[in-house]
């Protein structure tokens, strides 16, 4: 379909002007669809059926796609202006703006990863082996699929089956060890560097929302200490800005999941003086009074090391000045790899929809916020991620699996059933322009529904589900004090 472009130059980073090629664009979009599987892993019946009849191969969709793109461009009347044309930053925003619109999710989310990946390669802040594409870690998801066969558990047909054989607690308790091995692998990185010729001084627990940070920090935390190791933990959430510098939406939402709702600048000045043996006077802040309430005196004794469980604890400013060599990064990710339905569709669930479904039971139990709340305020969550998460996590030092087998059917007693949390879909009527939650709510609710759970009484006791295991964080029932659930 041709469109009307008047656009004949693009600004470059550098600002200097070139030539508009549309079929670059062309391109960005067919490779970004390539990375995920094809345009198919789009595919949703009643939103974007009609264009996927009319377009009926890989090619035409995105053709369609970047003419959609072009015909935003041209929106505004500017980037008809020769000399004054859309940057490379405002055409890549346009791209997303068009795959989203039309519920090209997955496209979008690997086009986004790749395209703040590249941003922190043109930084510097990655090198090209760090570098991690559309934020697919494929060989760890590979290997976890692997062994989630060898367990029987490789789809959620045959993880349904091994719940009603009862052989579940078999692989819950493999699952669970093989954790604990992956953290006792990050105390053997840890405990050298310590006694390096330049010792390890700061320690990063970092990964997207609701992937266990918490309980990983807790366990990784303990076992360090039996080798000795003091540490001084400081709460990041003190250093965010005050409520009247977070602009609301439309529906009188904040956008607290990207870096900057911190102050940085403040955060890194404390990182960099505490280090250097200096005290500091921390902020504290009051989330009830939505700012800062005082200050508290910090300083890291010789003997400790700084220890900090953040969201985005790998984004460069926040440790600018801070050399490598002085950190441990440790990333944690829900690598929950199975299979949709019997595999049949060679289709893999999403282990986000998995952090989704955490956050939800998280938020409703501990924030006051309901499911249909944060299923709205994911977009800002997933937009932090893919900027200063998921394509940073190259930079660490150790990587964690924190999703398991059984956490769907530990989670599906909360979402399907008597007293659910899940919202019914009439709750999304005056919600019609926020298509990124309808597509995520669908999806996670065909899951859930698809999920053979686990009865109340077995995940409120701890005879099925230890205690300590990092799903606690999210159904409750944990040993493990969480700081966030207090």
């Amino acid at each position: 379909m041709a469109v009307q472009n008047l656009i004949v130059k693009v600004q470059k980073r550098n600002r200097a002007l070139a030539k508009f090629d549309p079929a670059r664009i062309l391109h960005a979009i067919q490779r970004a669809a390539e990375s995920v599987g094809g345009f198919q892993r789009d595919f949703l019946p009643g939103i974007n059926d009609a264009l996927f009849a009319s377009h009926p191969t890989e090619q035409l969709l995105a053709s369609f796609l970047a003419d959609a793109a072009i015909v935003c461009l041209n929106a505004d009347p500017h980037h008809h202006i020769a000399n004054f044309p859309p940057t490379i930053e405002v055409i890549q925003d346009q791209v997303l703006h068009a795959l989203r619109s039309y519920g090209f999710q997955h496209t979008a989310d690997a086009y986004e990863c790749y395209r703040w990946g590249r941003h922190w390669l043109r930084e510097g802040a990655l090198t090209p082996a760090q570098f991690v594409g559309n934020g697919f870690p494929v060989d760890r998801m590979w290997k976890t699929l692997e062994v989630n066969r060898q367990r029987g558990v490789d789809s959620v047909a045959a993880l349904n089956e091994t719940v009603q054989s009862g052989r579940i607690r078999e692989v819950i308790a493999a699952s669970l060890a093989d954790y604990e091995a992956s953290l006792d692998e990050a105390v053997q990185k840890i405990l050298p560097r310590r006694q390096g010729h330049d010792p390890l001084r700061l320690i990063w627990i970092c990964g997207p929302s609701a992937s266990g940070k918490t309980t990983t920090t807790v366990k990784l935390t303990q076992r360090l200490e039996q080798h000795g190791l003091k540490f001084l933990m400081l709460n990041l959430d003190d250093y965010f800005w005050s409520l009247v510098e977070h602009p609301t939406d439309w529906i009188n939402d904040r956008n607290y999941e990207t870096p900057e709702a911190l102050d940085i600048q403040l955060l890194n000045q404390h990182l960099r003086a505490l280090l250097d043996g200096q005290t500091i006077e921390k902020p504290i802040y009051s989330f009830k009074e939505g700012g800062r309430a005082g200050t508290k005196t910090v300083r890291l004794e010789p003997d400790q090391i700084l220890l900090l469980d953040c969201l985005h604890g790998f984004y460069p400013p926040i440790t600018e000045g801070i050399d490598a060599s002085a950190q441990f990064r440790l990333y944690i990710e829900t690598l929950n790899v199975l299979y949709e339905g019997d595999g049949s569709t060679n289709r893999l669930t999403q282990f986000t929809d998995v952090r989704l479904i955490r956050r939800m039971l998280r938020d409703a139990r501990h924030r006051n916020h309901s499911a249909l709340r944060t299923i709205l305020h994911w977009h800002y969550v997933r937009y932090g991620e893919l900027f200063s998460i998921i394509p940073l996590m190259g930079l660490a030092d150790h990587m964690v699996n924190g999703g398991f087998p059984f956490d769907l059917p530990a989670l599906k007693p909360f979402f399907i059933g008597p007293n659910a949390l899940l919202p019914k879909p009439e709750d999304f009527a005056q919600y019609s322009g926020f298509l990124d939650a309808r597509i995520r709510y669908d999806r996670v609710k065909a899951l859930l529904e698809s999920v053979e759970g686990f009865t109340e009484k077995q995940v409120a006791t701890g005879d099925l589900i230890p205690g300590d295991a990092v799903i606690r964080e999210f159904i409750g029932g944990s040993t493990i004090q969480i700081p966030h659930n207090e």
